[in-house]
């Protein structure tokens, strides 16, 4: 199955702050079963999995600020 989940042209700060809760989402959903996990192993696999998100954040900032106003974005989700 696949859902569309985003498609269009945005503005630059629409897409910025999109972008944002949609990686702090991501980032939530770890920092929840962190404090729900008695496994050591687990805990470290999403604390990485955090580190990798706020990186890959970031990247996605610095990418978007020096795009022109109007920002075409496409947001897929199959499983």
């Amino acid at each position: 199955m696949t859902v569309q989940l985003v498609t269009g042209e945005f503005s630059k700060i629409e897409t910025l702050d999109m972008v944002t809760q949609m990686f702090e989402m991501r980032i939530k959903f770890h920092e929840d079963k962190i404090m729900s996990s008695h496994n050591e192993e687990d805990i470290k696999m999403r604390e990485n999995k955090i580190k990798f998100l706020q990186g890959e954040l970031g990247q996605a900032r610095k990418y978007l600020v020096l795009k022109d106003e109007l920002i075409a974005v496409s947001c897929t989700i199959t499983f």
